[in-house]
């Protein structure tokens, strides 16, 4: 028992002093977890662990990738002192405020993390010779990556498990953020631990020759290739129905040449060293023959790609599907053409082609993005005769399918700072509307650009969203008699003690499918104050566009306090569906006591 312990301790040792970086971004990624949990309400702070746990998750694969680079090469520290610094500019990359994050930056964060991890799959291997250790490499860590995952998986359920039990039959009433707690803890440092465990000395452990995995062959050959097969059957046969009825292929048809070539690359990886074996000759076959299959594919993905692209513009998924699409295409011209090929390439090129994305002046997926939908927005504009002196004009008679799709381009290009080109096509009043969306937390630009425009013929094949906004004249709130105020908004939850009292903002909730604000005392009493705002719009509710009132206000009494809630605007949308989305942005609650 006691040799098992020492054994048992003497490996988790050789981890922590061989792995120190990789354990500590594991660490640090579950402790940004837990605090997230801790600030989920409190959005500044929440989206500040939010940044510095995606940083820290980066960093595992990073770190881990840069040590097997070093025990390469040598020059451990300073190519930890490099991922350190990287890091670091990765987190000031993001926005500083949520409301900047938009999904140009989640593009960011998921192809960022795809190339660390691709980096750790070739980063040792670059040099030449080392075909089959390059195999054996990612072949262990694969199999490594599946048993992490068990056992990860056994122990965080056994763990819960564990505290459940003591909690239930010993009556020790743990916090429900307990459980939360452990599983971030087992789940990120744990599984990371548990990966390094089984990597044991790293680079000359995972590249060492082993004996090809009999499951491994099974696997690939009676689930993956018949798969690919199927795939393939379906494939061709829609071909055959685009060419006899001589049409373009639906969209998501890239998808699946897509997925299929990557299950057949995946597929052809698996079987690499078994493809000089003379009893194996169906590996052969099949290495041979599979790159031909997707040569007539090909020409259908980029049939595909482009009817979307010439009709849309490019958006980053278009053309990450684009690039994608590229990459295969050299991967198809490298194998077949090259007959030394190495298997290094699939993972290299795959690497340069998403650094590439991110980077490139001009040329990567968010510029290419941006100049596109401005293109497509001028073209459109042009197309209906809406420009005079380079200004959109609201009031020519236009069809609601054109509307929505100016106003779309104008919601993406504002979510991409696009400010100034959009409001150089706007003056007068719509102009100053549109620059005060901006500065809000979540702009509804194109909802302001479909109110502007007067003169809409409606279509049946429309999906419209009928806008009434109140705006208060007063921009000051007076708060004499009262004697407390709390600023919020509509996108968080404030809570906040006052005199012993707790008052809770509580705006998160529907009441019958209608949004409402409750202010909580003591979490004892509440005022509901949904059916007075949905009575400001009813007494309304035969006028669209914007409508100007004194002042936006509603108050109720709760317990020993008075409160009252006022509003600088508020906006009601009413979906196809009849649903009645109520919207407003900074907000002040004032009490005093009666």
């Amino acid at each position: 028992m006691k040799t098992k312990f020492r054994e048992i301790t003497g490996k988790a040792q050789e981890v922590l002093l061989r792995y120190p970086m990789v354990l500590l971004m594991g660490l640090l990624s579950s402790v940004g977890a837990i605090c997230m949990l801790d600030s989920k309400n409190k959005k500044e702070l929440l989206f500040t662990h939010t940044k510095f746990t995606i940083c820290c998750c980066l960093g595992i694969s990073l770190m881990f990738a840069l040590k097997i680079l070093s025990q390469r090469i040598g020059k451990r520290l300073l190519l930890e002192v490099l991922g350190t610094v990287f890091l670091v500019g990765f987190y000031f990359v993001l926005p500083g405020k949520e409301r900047e994050f938009t999904e140009v930056y989640g593009f960011i964060v998921a192809i960022t993390f795809l190339l660390s991890h691709l980096l750790v799959s070739f980063a040792a291997f670059l040099e030449k010779n080392r075909e089959l250790n390059f195999w054996q490499y990612n072949k262990n860590l694969f199999v490594n990556i599946f048993l992490t995952a068990v056992f990860t998986g056994v122990l965080t359920g056994g763990v819960e498990l564990a505290i459940l039990a003591v909690d239930k039959l010993f009556d020790f009433n743990f916090h429900d953020k307990l459980y939360l707690d452990t599983f971030y803890v087992l789940a990120i440092f744990g599984s990371s631990f548990i990966f390094l465990l089984f990597n044991e000395t790293g680079l000359n452990y995972l590249e060492k020759d082993g004996t090809y995995p009999v499951i491994l062959k099974f696997f690939t050959q009676f689930v993956l290739i018949p798969l690919l097969f199927i795939y393939a059957i379906i494939l061709y046969f829609y071909s055959f129905k685009i060419i006899i009825n001589w049409e373009l292929p639906r969209g998501w048809v890239s998808y699946l040449v897509l997925a299929y070539s990557i299950v057949g690359i995946l597929a052809l990886l698996l079987v690499y060293p078994l493809k000089e074996e003379k009893a194996k000759s169906w590996v052969k076959v099949f290495s041979k023959l599979f790159y031909y299959t997707i040569i007539p594919l090909l020409v259908l993905l980029f049939t595909a790609i482009f009817t979307r692209i010439l009709e849309y513009g490019y958006t980053e998924p278009r053309y990450f599907v684009l690039l994608l699409a590229l990459w295969l295409l050299s991967v198809v011209a490298y194998f077949i053409l090259n007959k030394k090929a190495s298997i290094k390439f699939i993972p290299v090129s795959l690497f340069i082609f998403g650094l590439f994305s991110l980077i490139f002046p001009y040329l990567n997926a968010f510029s290419v993005a941006k100049r596109s939908q401005k293109n497509e927005l001028i073209k459109l504009l042009d197309q209906n005769k809406l420009l005079v002196n380079n200004k959109i004009d609201f009031q020519k008679r236009v069809s609601d399918t054109i509307v929505i799709e100016i106003s779309d381009k104008f919601q993406f290009l504002a979510k991409r700072k696009q400010k100034d080109f959009l409001l150089n096509l706007v003056s007068g009043k719509t102009r100053n509307l549109l620059a005060r969306e901006f500065e809000q937390p979540y702009s509804w630009a194109f909802i302001t650009l479909r109110d502007a425009f007067t003169n809409v013929d409606k279509t049946q094949e429309a999906s419209t969203l009928e806008r009434l906004v109140l705006e208060s004249e007063t921009k000051v709130t007076h708060i004499q008699g009262y004697q407390y105020l709390i600023n919020f908004n509509n996108y968080t939850q404030e809570s906040r003690d006052i005199n012993g009292d707790t008052f809770e903002i509580d705006n998160q909730t529907e009441v019958n499918n209608n949004r409402t604000i409750r202010v909580i005392l003591n979490s004892a009493q509440s005022v509901d104050f949904g059916p007075a705002m949905n009575k400001l719009f009813e007494n309304n509710t035969s006028r669209t566009g914007t409508v100007t009132m004194k002042e936006i206000s509603m108050e109720n009494d709760l317990g020993k306090y008075h409160i009252k809630i006022v509003f600088q605007n508020m906006s009601r949308n009413k979906t196809p569906d009849n649903k009645m989305n109520i919207y407003y942005d900074n907000a002040v609650l004032l009490i005093k006591e009666k």
